[in-house]
C-alpha cells in the first residue's frame, strides 16, 4: 500500500513503524511541519498494562522504548501536612524528546521516509495514495477540513494549567496541593529521566488551578520566566531548591475532543483514498490520567491490525478500526472526564481527612476500585478501612463489626444513622416500580419482592414510587397509599421485614403528573393508555410525547391544596404501616419534578421563573409531609441532578435544590438523573450518576444516596470509602440477585448473621462456577 501519514508525533511514527514492519513493501511517508528535534512538553507516561500491549504489537520498538524508562510503583499525595503513599500502581516515564528520537530512528531503519519542515497547502500535495493517516495533533488542520463528516465537539475545560520541567527527582508519581491567598494550586509531577554522570535527573512538573486563582494571582501578565518563578514559590517545599524549566510553558485550558466519525471518504488523483484520524487529532483525554501518548499508540496498533485483517481494503479497514477503537476510547474518555472534574473541583474535598483525600484522589477516575487497592496495596487499604470504620462508629453511635484479629469491616458493612434509624450496612435496594397491583393494593408479589431482598442482606429496602391518589398513578398497575386498606397491605410487608430481618424499610411517595395514565413498562414505556385514561395535571400544560400523550392541565392553587392533602394522607398511612423512612419523589419528570425543571415549568406566577420559585410547591409538599412524619424518623427526597438537555436542570442547580431541602429538614438526598423529557441526551456509563451524588454531598453538606449502574461490591466500597455517597442504591443488580448483599459479603470473606431458619448456611461452602465460551462465545 501507498500510505501518507500527516503528523510526526508518536501516533504517526508508531503506525508507520508497525505497517513497515508488517510488510517492507509498503510505501510509507511521514510528513511533519516541525523540525526533527522539535518537541514541546517534557515527559510522557505509560502504565504497565499499556506498555505490555506495545510489547505484543512490536517487541523491537518496545525494547527500544523501555531502555529509556524511569519506572515507579508509588503514588505520593502531599496534603494537609502529610505525605500519604500508596504503592502497586506500575507506571513508567520517559522524555518526550527521547521517545520521538527512538521512533524516528526505528522508522528510518525500516525505510519509512520522514519529511520534516514540510507544510501541506492541500492534500493533493501528497500525490496519489491508498490511505492518508491524519495524526496532526490536537490542533489538526485535517480535522477542520473534514469536520462535516467527523462531527467533532471540543469541550474547553475551565481550569488553567502549565507544563514545566525540573531537575528534582520524584521517586513516585507525586500530587501536591498548596493553598495561598489566591487559591488552591494542584501539582502533577513525575520523573522521566534519571541522572547520568554530570547530567541531572529530569521530571515533568504540571501546575493546575482554577480560573479564579489564575486571575487573582495575575498570571496572565507574566511571561514564562515569571510563571516559573511563581510556581517555584508555591511549591518550594516539593522542589527542594531545584529550578523550574520552561519550554513553551504558557498557561492554557484543556480541550476534550470527541468525534462521531473517525474517517472520511476521499478521492486522490481520481481514486479512493480515505483519510483516517488517530491520536489527538480525533480524541483527547485529560493529562491527569496520563493517556495521550498511550491512546495514540493503541490507535496505531488498532489501525495496523484492521489493515491486515481487511487485506489492504482501506475503507473497510477504516470502518473496522473505528468500530474496534471507538468504544475503548469512549470508556477512557469517561474516566478522564471524571478525573479532570475531580481536579476542577478539588476545593470541594479540602475538608477531608488526609487518608480519605488520598483514596478519593487515587480512585477519582472510577476505574481503580477498593478491591483493586486490596491487591495493589493492602496496607494502605487497611488504613482507609480503619479510618472509615471509626468514622462510622462516631456517626452512628454504634461499634462497627470487626473481623479476624480486629480488622475493620469493608465500608459497605459499617453502620449508618439517620435520626433514630440505624442501618446495619450501607447497601440499599432502590425503589423500583413493579406495575403489579390492583387498584393500588400491594399483595404477595411485593411481599416476596421486598421481603426476599431484606432477607438477602440489604440494610435498607425502599418500596417503589407509591402514589398518593388514583389519579397520581403512572399506570393502572401502580402501588398506592390512598385508601385505608392500602396501609394494611403495606403493614403486612413491613412487619415481615421488621420481624424476620435486620433491614429497615422505606417508602417513596409520588405523583406521576404529566407522565400518568400510561401502559406498564413491558407494554410500552411511557406510552399513553388506549382506554381508561384519567385526567392529568402538571406545572404547565406540556405533554410528555408531543404527538400522542395527553396534555396535562396546569395546576391551580386548588389543585395544589388537594395534592398537598393527598401527600399528608399518604404519609399518615405510611406511618400506620410502620415504615422507617419516607422519601418524596421529586425526580424523573413526575409532578413535583415538573415544577423544578425549567424544561417543564413555564409558569409566570410565584411558582415559576427562578429556581427558588420553582421549588416553592415541592417544598410545600415536603414541609406538609415532614409535619406529620415523626421527628425521630428520617425523610429523603429523590432528585434528578441533570435533565440531560440544554436549558434544563444542571448539577449546580441541584446543589441549590439540596441546600433548600436540607434547610427544610431533609436528612438525605437520593441523587438520580434525567428521565424528564423523552428527547434527553444522557451520558450513560458505569457509575454515571455517582459524580452527582458526590457533588451534592460535599457542596450542599447533606448525606446522599448514589444510584445508577452500581452493580459490584468493589464499586460500592469505593464510592463509600471515597466519600462520594453515604449509601448505595442498587436496582437491577438486586433484582437479578435478591441475595446480592450476602453474596458480596461471602466474596469479601465477611460474615453476615443469617435468620434462624437459614442458620445451616453458615456450615455451607458455596461454589460459584462461571462458564465462558471460547473465541466464538
Amino acid at each position: 500500500m501507498k500510505i501518507r501519514v500527516v503528523g510526526g508525533g508518536p501516533a504517526g511514527l508508531y503506525f508507520a513503524i508497525l505497517m513497515k514492519r508488517s510488510d517492507p513493501g509498503h510505501d510509507l511517508e511521514v510528513i511533519e511541519r516541525n523540525r526533527a528535534g522539535d518537541t514541546f512538553g517534557f515527559g510522557v507516561v505509560f502504565s504497565d498494562a499499556t506498555i505490555s500491549q506495545v510489547e505484543d504489537a512490536d517487541e523491537t520498538t518496545y525494547r527500544a522504548i523501555t531502555d529509556h524508562f524511569v519506572h515507579w510503583d508509588d503514588i505520593d499525595v502531599h496534603y494537609g501536612g502529610e505525605i500519604i503513599t500508596s504503592t502497586g500502581h506500575g507506571f513508567a516515564g520517559m522524555s518526550r524528546h527521547t521517545l520521538l528520537r527512538v521512533l524516528q530512528e526505528q522508522a528510518e531503519q525500516l525505510g519509512v521516509v520522514l519529511r520534516f519542515e514540510t507544510e501541506l497547502a492541500d492534500l493533493s500535495d501528497l500525490g496519489p495514495a491508498d490511505l492518508i493517516v491524519a495524526a496532526d495533533g490536537v490542533n489538526s488542520r485535517l480535522r477542520a477540513s473534514f469536520e462535516d463528516v467527523l462531527q467533532p465537539t471540543v469541550d474547553e475545560r475551565p481550569n488553567r494549567f502549565v507544563w514545566l520541567g525540573t531537575t528534582r527527582e520524584f521517586p513516585a508519581f507525586t500530587f501536591s496541593f498548596r493553598e495561598n491567598r489566591h487559591g488552591l494550586w494542584r501539582l502533577h509531577a513525575y520523573q522521566y529521566e534519571q541522572a547520568q554522570g554530570d547530567e541531572p535527573a529530569h521530571s515533568t512538573f504540571i501546575v493546575e488551578c482554577t480560573e479564579e486563582a489564575f486571575s487573582s494571582a495575575g498570571l496572565a501578565d507574566l511571561d514564562e520566566e515569571g510563571t516559573a518563578a511563581y510556581c517555584a514559590q508555591v511549591f518550594a517545599a516539593e522542589l527542594d531548591g531545584h529550578p523550574l524549566i520552561a519550554n513553551r510553558s504558557v498557561w492554557r485550558t484543556f480541550p476534550t475532543i470527541r468525534c462521531e466519525q473517525w474517517w472520511a471518504p476521499h478521492r486522490q488523483d481520481g481514486r479512493s483514498c480515505p483519510v483516517v484520524f488517530m491520536g489527538d487529532a480525533v480524541h483527547t483525554a485529560h493529562f491527569s490520567v496520563g493517556s495521550g501518548t498511550r491512546m495514540a499508540m493503541l490507535d496505531a496498533i488498532a489501525l495496523r491490525d484492521a489493515l491486515l485483517a481487511t487485506q489492504g481494503d482501506a475503507e473497510a479497514a477504516c470502518a473496522r478500526y473505528q468500530e474496534e477503537r471507538q468504544g475503548p476510547v469512549a470508556s477512557l474518555q469517561r474516566a478522564a472526564q471524571a478525573s479532570l472534574e475531580w481536579f476542577e473541583a478539588t476545593e470541594r474535598y479540602t475538608d477531608l481527612d488526609p487518608i480519605q483525600f488520598a483514596f478519593t484522589l487515587i480512585t477519582r477516575s472510577l476505574r481503580i476500585t477498593h478491591e483493586d487497592m486490596r491487591l495493589r496495596d493492602p496496607e494502605f487499604l487497611g488504613r482507609v478501612d480503619e479510618w472509615y470504620a471509626r468514622e462510622a462508629e462516631r456517626q452512628s453511635g454504634l461499634d462497627a463489626p470487626r473481623g479476624r484479629g480486629g480488622s475493620a469491616p469493608p465500608p459497605m458493612f459499617t453502620p449508618f444513622r439517620l435520626r433514630d434509624m440505624v442501618l446495619t450496612n450501607r447497601v440499599a435496594v432502590s425503589p423500583m416500580c413493579q406495575y403489579n397491583v390492583e387498584d393500588g393494593t400491594v399483595g404477595d408479589w411485593h411481599m416476596q419482592h421486598l421481603g426476599s431482598r431484606a432477607v438477602g442482606g440489604a440494610g435498607l429496602v425502599i418500596a417503589e414510587m407509591t402514589d398518593v391518589s388514583a389519579d397520581a398513578r403512572i399506570s393502572p398497575g401502580c402501588a398506592g397509599l390512598y385508601k385505608p386498606e392500602h396501609a394494611g397491605a403495606w403493614k403486612r410487608i413491613v412487619d415481615f421485614v421488621h420481624g424476620s430481618t435486620d433491614a429497615r424499610i422505606g417508602i417513596q411517595l409520588g405523583h406521576a403528573g404529566r407522565k400518568g395514565a400510561t401502559k406498564t413498562l413491558w407494554d410500552g414505556d411511557n406510552e399513553p393508555l388506549e382506554e381508561g385514561e384519567w385526567p392529568l395535571v402538571s406545572a404547565s400544560p406540556i405533554p410528555y410525547f408531543p404527538d400522542r400523550s395527553q396534555t396535562p392541565r396546569e395546576m391551580t392553587r386548588d389543585d395544589m391544596d388537594r395534592t398537598v392533602a393527598e401527600y399528608v394522607r399518604a404519609a399518615e398511612y405510611a406511618l400506620e404501616a410502620g415504615f422507617d423512612l419516607l422519601e418524596v419523589h421529586m425526580a424523573h419528570g413526575y409532578l413535583l419534578a415538573s415544577f423544578i425543571s425549567p424544561l417543564l415549568n413555564r409558569r409566570t406566577d410565584e411558582y415559576g421563573g427562578s429556581l427558588e420559585n420553582r421549588m416553592r410547591f415541592p417544598l410545600e409538599v415536603f414541609d406538609a409531609v415532614r409535619g406529620v412524619w415523626p421527628d425521630e424518623r428520617p425523610m429523603s427526597a429523590r432528585v434528578s441532578a441533570v435533565d440531560w438537555l440544554p436549558g434544563g436542570m444542571e448539577p449546580e442547580d441541584t446543589v441549590e435544590v439540596a441546600r433548600m431541602l436540607r434547610a427544610h429538614d431533609c436528612d438525605v438526598v437520593d441523587v438520580s438523573a434525567g428521565q424528564t423529557v423523552p428527547n434527553q441526551r444522557p451520558k450513560y456509563g458505569r457509575l454515571f450518576q455517582t459524580p452527582f451524588a458526590d457533588r451534592v454531598r460535599h457542596e450542599a453538606d447533606i448525606a446522599t444516596m448514589a444510584v445508577g449502574n452500581i452493580s459490584s461490591y468493589m464499586d460500592v466500597n469505593t464510592i463509600l470509602a471515597a466519600g462520594r455517597a453515604d449509601l448505595c442504591l442498587l436496582a437491577r443488580a438486586h433484582l437479578f440477585d435478591p441475595y446480592w448483599t450476602r453474596h458480596a459479603a461471602h466474596m469479601l470473606g465477611w460474615e453476615l448473621e443469617w435468620p434462624d431458619p437459614y442458620k445451616s448456611v453458615s456450615r455451607y461452602t458455596p461454589r460459584f462456577e462461571f462458564h465462558f465460551g471460547g473465541d466464538d462465545g
